[in-house]
């Protein structure tokens, strides 16, 4: 557990930056954005009601994901479309769940170089090498470009994308 006391860290803005995040690859990999970028929004939506459950929860608690996501889909116009391609996301076969997946661990990354970076511990402890393969979010990444990614994140500051974003200049 990270034990923070980030209230950004919350299931909308995990899905939001999942989303823009495997929008972009999908872009790049020429697969169907749009889908990607639904699968991402939907991908933890039956964490709204049971919570986020680490690995050693669910060795003790079984959650019933598809019967969450029925129930709170099911009221709504296009429900039957959405349940579709969450389930897609879920059985992970197709080039577009691939890409969730990897947008889902590349946000994982990235927030937990930005907790590292702030100095948390066990935010480190999650980025290091699980085994000999590397990096445990890294191993479960299918698309390369994902992989170099977050190769790429792991090695660089965070918070670089905002320095130049600051001007001494007053706008007029």
């Amino acid at each position: 557990m990270l034990m923070t006391s980030d209230p950004t860290d919350n299931i909308a803005s995990h899905s939001f930056r999942s989303a823009f995040i495997g929008y972009f690859i999908a872009k790049e990999l020429k697969a169907d954005a749009d889908k990607v970028l639904k699968m991402c929004l939907l991908h933890d939506i039956e964490e709204v009601r049971t919570g986020d459950h680490n690995w050693v929860h669910r060795r003790y608690v079984k959650i019933f994901d598809d019967e969450v996501r029925a129930q709170q889909l099911n009221n709504f116009a296009g429900a039957e479309e959405l349940i579709k391609i969450s389930d897609e996301y879920a059985e992970r076969k197709t080039m577009e769940a691939k890409i969730a997946k990897d947008a889902d661990l590349l946000d994982e990354i990235f927030l937990l170089r930005e907790y590292a970076r702030q100095g948390n511990k066990e935010a480190e402890f999650w980025l290091e090498p699980g085994d000999k393969d590397g990096n445990q979010q890294i191993k479960h990444m299918s698309t390369d470009l994902a992989k170099q990614i977050a190769k790429e994140a792991k090695k660089q500051n965070p918070n670089v994308w905002w320095f130049n974003l600051w001007t001494p200049n007053k706008r007029k």
